[in-house]
């Protein structure tokens, strides 16, 4: 009896109807989908915003400077909130003002960039503290040999800043991919949010909340264990200090 009960219970996780395994399985390759844009852009938006702190003039410097402080002082719900709602529709009245007529921004595009802008002004702290850790001496080399400014980001700067900036990305890409159960509130169906309507639906609160939090486990330590191989690979040839 205990068995054919604890069967029946399980059976609500399988991948057919009337199983939910199935639409988690999609919630989390949505999750996956929001993570990777997001990070994806945030990588972008932070390489662009370390070199405006760095190289760039007054100006620039005091936008990105202003870009990332907001970012960080305020919490990320509230800027989901806002970035997707209010950020979206000026998007869309941008593209329309451009010609374009009304444009529908969909969800998957919208949350990929509202996860991108958030993660953008952290990578840009990593990037910067990274850039400015390679030496000096490897920069000035690069220049004695003729390269230009690109060419000396490119060949020198961001291969040599790369292990300094690792353990950083390494942080943020866990946070990406938490960040995509915030989502959850503005309706996008990722995860957390068919798992909690899995749960509504059949009572099963405990199974379906223990099932998403080992799918979220598993999958970060597979991202564990796939960043210890990156760090291993960017850091070949480095003397270990004691």
């Amino acid at each position: 009896m205990v068995a054919a009960a604890t069967q029946s219970y399980l059976s609500l996780l399988a991948l057919e109807p009337p199983g939910w395994g199935g639409v988690m399985l999609v919630g989390f390759i949505q999750s996956l989908k929001l993570a990777f844009g997001g990070y994806g852009l945030g990588l972008l938006i932070g390489i662009g915003g370390a070199c405006g702190k760095l190289y760039g003039g007054p100006v620039l410097r005091d936008l990105m400077e202003v870009y990332t402080t907001l970012i960080r002082a305020i919490p990320e719900l509230v800027l989901m909130l806002l970035l997707y709602y209010a950020g979206t529709d000026a998007l869309s009245q941008l593209l329309a003002l451009a010609g374009y007529g009304s444009v529908d921004i969909n969800a998957l595009t919208a949350g990929i960039f509202v996860i991108g802008v958030v993660q953008g002004a952290y990578a840009t702290e990593v990037f910067r503290g990274a850039i400015k850790a390679v030496p000096i001496g490897q920069i000035e080399a690069a220049r004695a040999y003729g390269m230009s400014s690109f060419q000396v980001l490119r060949r020198v700067t961001l291969p040599a800043m790369l292990p300094h900036a690792l353990p950083g990305l390494a942080n943020l890409w866990m946070v990406a991919t938490k960040d995509t159960a915030l989502l959850a509130v503005i309706g996008f169906s990722e995860l957390t949010l068919v798992t909690r309507q899995a749960a509504g639906s059949t009572k099963a609160y405990m199974l379906f909340f223990l099932a998403a939090g080992a799918i979220y486990l598993a999958w970060t330590l597979v991202s564990s264990l796939v960043i210890r191989l990156i760090e291993k690979r960017a850091r070949r040839g480095l003397t270990r200090t004691a």
